[in-house]
């Protein structure tokens, strides 16, 4: 795997930083809070595992997002801003601006829409993001509200930029080939993709004008233009731009939205300006504002302007660094709310025969009862289950057996089950993300509750159940 290059000045080493609550989690990496130990100014530092990264083949990914944020720098205040990075035997840390008040879809949830002059305030903040890395020859490619941040005085900031691609490096590089297959590489996330890149997975500047349309009517109207049941079913909506306004949507607003959403890229409002966004400034949405000065942003809502994050975000009786131990530290300090979730002390399979035919007798009334052959459901979630490009959303079913079965929700058909042996285990990587491990596969999986050690702790108390520690079968 290619090396990060350290700072020029002193090395830098997690023995530099408290490590704290976490803040974030994707895939392949995990954000802290962190203190500095020599400052005590606050961080986020994210934090990859390197042996995760080279398994998922995500090196290319890691060094895109290095690249992007050493070109944004910090002259302009909308993105995060990249301090430091570096890097010990297993992981790699990126030390970023710590953004107090969390992501844009927090927000949106709890104050459930935004009202005009909120709407119009962060929709310009945007704007100015995307001049910004318009002149840089950059386009983001996964914008989205989980994707942009509140600072401590909530003015937005933009991040993670794994996804991003660099148009000026791609035009003047040496391999035409390889750069080629970057252009037509598949990225984004469904609720935002652009039609292009569903056509022919192409994607330049425009495409970040469709993600901003799709922003702004969520801000606006609380809920995403284009939803489904799975992603094929929002694909079609997005192809055939077919999404509705809510009664009561801001006319100035629906007129700035549908001049973003339009199919073909180049018809966009903004993409073919000669001095990027005029056009967009000068829509009427954004009437009398001053550009070289927007002021303080609005209050969101009547509602409580913020959201209380819990306590104890660095704990001080922690040594500086990051290892395994302390890592198991903070996150079995985060999983407790997880954890009561199963009934302490008990294990999921501590069942009397007359407890498994009273629930028999209640799970026939169980919608997903007819897919697990009359053996008792003892934990049942939704998950997205990830093979190839996107995630497929499944009702999962761990019975006794034992069997891990699997359904789609939406066609109510068995699409498989995890097969079972006593070479299977689990592994957690965060709140979210657990792998099934079997002999011959992989399976990638994700709670959207955040409850993935919660399953993970439910499938090993059966595989114990069944295959006891130290009883081999013959």
């Amino acid at each position: 795997m290619t090396p990060l290059n350290e700072d020029a000045g002193r090395k830098r080493s997690p023995a530099d930083f408290f490590f704290g609550k976490v803040i974030g989690e994707g895939s392949f990496s995990t954000v802290y809070l962190a203190k500095d130990v020599h400052t005590s100014r606050e961080f986020a530092i994210k934090v990859l595992e390197k042996a995760h990264i080279i398994r998922e083949k995500k090196t290319e990914y890691v060094m895109r997002e290095k690249e992007v944020l050493r070109i944004l720098g910090s002259s302009c205040s909308y993105f995060v801003h990249l301090y430091s990075t570096f890097q010990d035997r297993e992981r790699l840390y990126f030390v970023l601006t710590y953004a107090k008040n969390g992501e844009l879809l927090k927000h949106i949830n709890h104050h459930k829409k935004f009202n005009f002059e909120c709407t119009r305030y962060y929709a310009a903040e945007l704007v100015l993001a995307l001049e910004y890395l318009r002149s840089k020859g950059i386009v983001h490619r996964d914008l989205k509200p989980e994707n942009i941040l509140f600072d401590e005085n909530f003015h937005l900031l933009v991040t993670d930029f794994g996804s991003a691609k660099i148009e000026r490096s791609e035009e003047a590089g040496d391999d035409a080939e390889k750069s080629l297959q970057r252009r037509r590489s598949f990225v984004g996330t469904a609720q935002f993709v652009s039609p292009e890149m569903l056509k022919d997975s192409t994607s330049s500047y425009p495409s970040d004008l469709w993600a901003l349309g799709c922003i702004v009517f969520q801000m606006a109207a609380g809920e995403m233009p284009f939803t489904g049941p799975t992603d094929y079913l929002i694909f079609a909506k997005v192809e055939n731009l077919d999404y509705v306004f809510p009664d009561g949507f801001d006319e100035r607003v629906k007129d700035f939205v549908e001049k973003l959403l339009v199919l073909e890229p180049n018809r966009r409002l903004g993409a073919l300006d000669a001095v990027p966004y005029t056009s967009l400034r000068e829509h009427q949405i954004f009437a009398g504002l001053d550009w070289d000065d927007l002021g303080p942003p609005p209050k969101l809502s009547d509602a409580s302007y913020i959201i209380e994050e819990p306590g104890g975000a660095v704990p001080d009786h922690m040594e500086p660094g990051l290892d395994s131990e302390k890592v198991s530290k903070l996150v079995l300090t985060d999983m407790i709310p997880a954890l009561k979730k199963s009934e302490p002390g008990r294990k999921i399979t501590d069942l009397s025969p007359e407890e498994i035919e009273k629930r028999l007798l209640l799970q026939a009334t169980n919608a997903y009862n007819d897919f697990v052959g009359g053996h008792l459901i003892l934990k049942q979630g939704l998950l997205d289950k990830r093979k190839g490009l996107f995630p497929r959303r499944r009702m999962f079913l761990l019975t006794l057996g034992p069997h891990l079965y699997y359904v789609d929700p939406v066609t109510m058909t068995l699409k498989g089950e995890i097969p079972w042996s006593e070479d299977l285990k689990t592994e957690a990587r965060n709140f979210k993300t657990f792998f099934v491990h079997t002999p011959k596969r992989k399976y990638y999986l994700e709670d959207p509750e955040g409850y993935a050690p919660e399953w993970c702790k439910a499938i090993e108390q059966v595989k114990e159940h069944y295959f006891p520690p130290g009883q081999k079968l013959a």
